[in-house]
């Protein structure tokens, strides 16, 4: 089973408008962009948690990240920029004047993207339900067992599926196997360590385990990642 649709969902750079109460079910994007809310709001939950934003305020999403949107009654007013290296980025900010970074947006995005870097003030305000307590443990403790987890927390194991599939549009099983294999890619790409190290030390049965997650996310097999980064894996080596 793929931890994400055959078929990417786009982010066209440039402003957006979305419907009151629109809902844009679990999609997956494989590009890193920034979203800055001009007007509006709307709740996204995501492979990074579960946040209630509106004007001013800034998500930066990575490539592969996976989440889905409900919009407020009022709807909400977008702006998307391209990203150039979203892993030097806190996930979650605020900026200051975002109808200035709108006015450079329509001179160049590239430049407002520079702007947004500039004035980004990070910040890490999330819900904090019982379904976002287990997406983060889930995305630091792949191997977590759910039903230890349940009965720690003195939820029925039917409950905690059921509401995380609701606040996350993921069921909890699902949501692990697409944290475990985005981690891997980030290892895969930022790393020198062997193919079979990685698996081993993210929980996987095998190697073929860890390849069959990781193309399912993206498309791509382990060795061809591997083989885009084997610049940035060679200088790590030298260092």
């Amino acid at each position: 089973m793929h931890a994400c649709p055959s078929m990417f969902a786009k982010a066209p750079i440039g402003r957006q408008r979305h419907a009151a109460n629109q809902r844009l079910e679990r999609h997956c994007h494989d590009s890193a962009f920034a979203t800055v809310v001009l007007g509006g709001g709307y709740l996204e939950a995501g492979d990074e948690g579960r946040r209630t934003i509106g004007a001013g305020d800034v998500l930066i999403h990575r490539a592969y990240e996976s989440h889905l949107d409900c919009f407020s009654r009022c709807g909400a007013h977008v702006l998307i920029l391209p990203v150039t290296n979203a892993a030097t980025l806190p996930v979650f900010g605020q900026i200051v004047d975002p109808d200035q970074l709108a006015r450079i947006a329509r001179r160049s995005p590239q430049d407002a993207w520079a702007a947004l870097v500039d004035g980004l003030l990070a910040g890490d305000r999330r819900h904090q339900d019982w379904p976002d307590l287990l997406a983060e443990q889930l995305r630091c403790q792949p191997a977590l067992s759910l039903r230890q987890w349940a009965e720690e927390t003195g939820l029925r194991a039917e409950t905690v599926s059921r509401g995380f599939q609701l606040a996350y549009g993921s069921s909890p099983k699902a949501f692990r196997a697409n944290a475990r294999a985005r981690a891997a890619l980030d290892h895969i790409r930022d790393t020198p360590l062997p193919l079979a190290d990685i698996a081993a030390n993210l929980g996987f049965a095998d190697q073929a385990h860890m390849s069959r997650a990781v193309t399912g996310l993206t498309g791509r097999i382990p060795r061809a990642w591997r083989a885009k980064t084997a610049p940035v894996a060679a200088n790590l080596i030298r260092r």
